[in-house]
């Protein structure tokens, strides 16, 4: 398994956003986790790459415990993330905005302008998600979802064991939802990835993940395959409804 977490717990005063949660996501799997406003799901996932310390509760990647470590020294261990409202410097070009991800991987300091060259070079991402013929586009240019496609580079150029994408389709047009889905995880399942995503469009859901995990007032109440998930009665009640 690439991430395991066990037993994570993380309360906000007397409220519980958190309760004895455990789950694993393997090498090349694709995990959603589901579940109403506040049902846990963004502070699980802060709690995972170090924005939060956990109350209680272990998370290992690759076999290693990262209790104590920030988010930078985690981002270097494997573990990447994209954001629900898309996270680049817009004056920068989309190339330097990767190469600012490959630069502080590798701990190096230089010149954005003067190219990398090698496995340091950002244009082999760019061209990954699609990209590589505006990379020197300024990203305050580019259309929403190009800006998400250059996030998923960014995240990619850290060389991530371990990517979470929290609500990756959000402010994104329909029609671009799938294929954002299909580019991210076709990606992921091809280069050895474990993908963890938020996400409240149930198509995005049950057509890209290999396992759900559905969470309700900071605790998982259903784990399983998408379809048993949709047909879960407890499921239905608390979060999908009619879906």
């Amino acid at each position: 398994m690439i991430l395991e977490a066990r037993n994570l717990a993380k309360s906000f005063g007397a409220v519980r956003a958190v309760a004895d949660v455990s789950f694993s996501v393997a090498a090349g799997e694709r995990v959603a986790m589901i579940g109403p406003n506040g049902a846990g799901k963004t502070t699980c996932f802060n709690l995972l790459d170090g924005q939060l310390r956990a109350d209680a509760g272990s998370i290992r990647i690759d076999g290693r415990d990262l209790e104590g470590l920030p988010p930078r020294a985690r981002f270097r261990l494997g573990v990447g993330r994209t954001f629900q409202v898309a996270e680049t410097f817009g004056s920068m070009s989309v190339r330097e905005n990767v190469q600012l991800a490959l630069l502080s991987r590798e701990r190096r300091l230089g010149s954005l302008w003067s190219g990398l060259g090698g496995e340091n070079d950002a244009l082999p991402f760019l061209a990954r998600v699609g990209m590589g013929d505006q990379a020197e586009r300024p990203c305050a240019m580019l259309a929403y979802g190009d800006l998400k496609r250059v996030e998923l580079a960014i995240a990619l150029a850290g060389r991530p064991r371990l990517l979470l994408m929290d609500e990756p389709t959000a402010g994104m047009a329909p029609e671009e939802r799938g294929e954002l889905m299909r580019l991210a995880t076709t990606l992921a399942r091809d280069l050895g990835i474990a993908v963890l995503f938020t996400e409240h469009d149930m198509e995005v859901v049950f057509g890209h993940a290999d396992r759900v995990i559905v969470l309700a007032e900071g605790a998982i109440i259903a784990e399983g395959a998408p379809a048993a998930i949709r047909a879960h009665p407890t499921v239905q009640e608390v979060y999908l409804g009619n879906v």
